[in-house]
Order: C-alpha cells, then structure tokens, then sequence
C-alpha cells in the first residue's frame, strides 16, 4: 500500500509503483492537494470550492469580487473557524449586511469542484455578463508574451513539484509581475491573483493575465470583472469564452508556446 507523507500545504508526496519497459520500481512523486474550503458569509455556510489549501483568504476575496458579493475597498474580517490535517477547512468571513452585493442572493448551494467554477450556478441567466466592452489601445510584442510566460514558468513551484497545479499571474503595463499564484483548479488560481491584487489596492494596475491552462467562460468573466483586457493561456479556449471575449473587448491568446500562439479575439493589441 502506497501511503501520504505531509510535506506542506500544497503537496505531498506519494509512494508508488513505477513500471517502465515491463520493469517495476518504486517512485516517490509529488501530488497537488485537492481539499474541500467551506466558504461561510456572517456565520452561514455559502459555499463550498475544491482548492489548494493555501492563500485561502486571497480566494475567498476573489471569488467574493466576482460574484458581486463584496467589492469595497474595505479589508474584510476573516477567521479560521476549522482546519484539518488534511486541508479541509471550513473560514467565515463578516460582512456587513448593507456591503452585501446583489450576488449574495444568487447562492451557490451545489458543490463547486476544482475544474469547474459555475457548478453551482442555478439557472443559465446567472452566467450572463452585463457591461461596456473594455478600451485598452496598448500595443505589445510577441517577445512580451514570451517574456512573461518564462516569468510564470519559472516560479511555478507546485507544478514543479507535482506536475499537477495550474498557475494565473497578472503584469503591469511595464511587463512586471504583481502577483502568480497557485491551485489545483484553474479559476481558483485566478480568484486568487485577483483577490491578491484587491488586498493590495493594485488591481487598477493590471494589465495582463496569464493562465497555465485552459480558457472557459469562468476565466474570462473574471478578467472583464477586474477590467483585465488581455488573457494569455497555454493550453486552448472554449468557445463561449471566445465569444465573450470578442463581445467585451478582450484580447484572448491559446497556445502560447515557444515561438506559436494562436490569438482568438481582438488581435488589434498586438504589434
């Protein structure tokens, strides 16, 4: 029997049995952590979101900004109410009811798992975006793009580590980063950057978001929500995302690669 060894909060590792060209040998692997995070609003369970345990307050203040939740500039009062050996917690977090977005009617009642971030939605009007398409006339280069994905490669750490999380960094104008953070679903790395970023009070700073993954329509809206016009992805885009990334003025990039990517929206910002 293979066992978990705790090595920290995002992974651990895993003993197990490698066969390659019919010999068996034994391998230690690191393994992303997938755990259970309940989300309670003013002592009430809201929701619960499959993540990596970690920046779990960066999370919750993303998710809470793109669900029209919350989004004053307030800090806000979090408290560790549980938190189990195995990452599964349970955080409440104070709102004031008059701060109480319109989003707070609409609950998730449904699990949200890690791979999917409208799961919990509850009717197809919830995942409509309302709003003016984004004006951002700044031009950028392909050496940019390339630029800034090295940056994300090289401080990927979990994914070093287990080959199983996904990363979401946001730049400046000036092609600097101001935040990368990591998890195992897609749309939670980037609640979080976002969630950082508002913290911060930097998110009028963000320019341009890189993804390690796929594009759905849950990325995208995030990006229109923060005002973020640029989504660079690794991997592909759905097509709802292309469409709404044409409708609302943001330039969307897949399969950024060395040398190759194919630009599915606006194309206009590119030089």
């Amino acid at each position: 029997m293979s066992e978990f060894s705790l090595k920290n909060k995002s992974h651990y590792t895993y003993n197990g049995i490698l066969i390659s060209d019919g010999e068996k040998s034994i391998v230690s692997d690191g393994i992303v952590v997938e755990a259970a995070l309940q989300i309670n609003i003013n002592s009430t369970s809201y929701t619960v979101v499959m993540r990596t345990p970690g920046n779990d307050f960066e999370l919750i203040r993303g998710l809470l900004y793109a669900e029209d939740i919350y989004k004053e500039k307030q800090a806000l009062d979090f408290k560790v109410i549980e938190e189990k050996e195995n990452g599964f917690s349970i955080i409440n977090v104070i709102i004031p009811k008059n701060k109480l977005g319109k989003g707070y009617l609409n609950k998730r009642t449904l699990l949200s798992v890690s791979s999917c971030g409208i799961c919990g939605k509850q009717n197809l009007e919830d995942i409509e975006l309302k709003g003016k398409s984004l004006k951002n006339d700044t031009l950028f280069s392909i050496q940019n793009i390339q630029e800034m994905s090295s940056r994300m490669s090289s401080l990927q750490n979990v994914f070093k580590a287990t080959g199983g999380s996904h990363a979401a960094a946001i730049f400046d104008k000036n092609y600097q980063l101001l935040t990368i953070k990591e998890d195992i679903g897609r749309h939670n790395a980037v609640d979080k950057v976002i969630g950082d970023l508002i913290n911060k009070n930097d998110l009028n700073n963000s320019f341009c978001m890189l993804v390690s993954g796929r594009v759905s329509y849950e990325i995208v809206s995030k990006a229109f929500i923060a005002k973020i016009g640029i989504i660079i992805a690794v991997s592909a885009c759905s097509s709802l995302a292309i469409d709404y990334a044409k409708e609302f003025g943001i330039c969307l990039i897949g399969f950024s690669r060395t040398n190759k990517m194919t630009i599915y929206a606006n194309p206009t910002k590119i030089e």
